[in-house]
């Protein structure tokens, strides 16, 4: 199996385990670090590990190799196509044309809710106020406001998955995400790491954005968030 098969187990089975709860054949990520989870195989033995695991009324999002499919037991709440990108090229991000001209910030633990104020405004993805343990976050502000961040979130050995890549949208087309996304991929790639990332299919903005840092498609998943019953 390739590392970022079944990338959220491979999480937290590797690198991540001291965020995991866990139950027979599944894993998750505490609720306020963020709401995924994972289990071994999609089984029947899967499944039912994973409905130990979050109980009746609990919430966890997955990412499926296909596109989930109805379970006694289960409601889905959302699901989505889910494009994962590799920088495998070995050689720095592709400079792009413009680029912010404002100050790189690393994030601390008191700048999270203004973290999670921007996620909940421009939806990056599963985002809560521990997510920022997860790895190294950066940002941007402007008039004193953090209008800009990205950071790491899942890491299997040899790569760091980028994530959380958003810009408040009265501030989109100044160049901060390429600047972040420059800097978090060269730290990333200093520790001798591969950087990745998840995107919405759909996003086809950040996606050509993505590629001309050289970063290149590498499979589909499929994000199910579900609700057991």
């Amino acid at each position: 199996m390739h590392p970022l098969d079944n990338v959220i187990w491979q999480a937290l089975t590797t690198r991540q385990t001291g965020f995991a709860e866990s139950f027979d054949q599944a894993r998750r990520f505490p609720r306020e670090v963020t709401s995924l989870g994972g289990f071994h195989q999609p089984t029947d033995r899967g499944y039912e590990s994973l409905a130990g695991l979050v109980g009746v009324g609990g919430t966890v999002a997955l990412f499926l190799e296909k596109p989930y499919e109805p379970r006694p037991g289960w409601n889905l709440i959302a699901d989505t196509p889910l494009l994962q990108m590799v920088c495998e090229n070995g050689g720095a991000p592709i400079p792009l044309r413009s680029g912010s001209a404002s100050p790189i910030l690393e994030l601390k633990p008191a700048d999270s809710p203004e973290m999670v104020e921007l996620a909940a405004l421009t939806k990056p993805g599963p985002f809560g106020t521990r997510t920022h343990e997860l790895g190294t976050y950066i940002g941007i502000r402007y008039g004193g406001k953090l209008v800009a961040m990205t950071g790491e979130r899942l890491k299997v050995p040899g790569y760091t998955e980028v994530s959380a890549v958003c810009t408040h949208p009265e501030h989109i087309g100044k160049g901060h995400a390429g600047t972040l996304m420059r800097e978090v991929t060269r730290r990333i790639r200093e520790r001798g790491e591969v950087p990745f990332l998840h995107v919405r299919q759909d996003n086809l903005r950040a996606i050509e954005l993505y590629k001309r840092l050289g970063i290149a498609e590498r499979k589909v998943f499929y994000l199910a968030v579900i609700k057991k019953t």
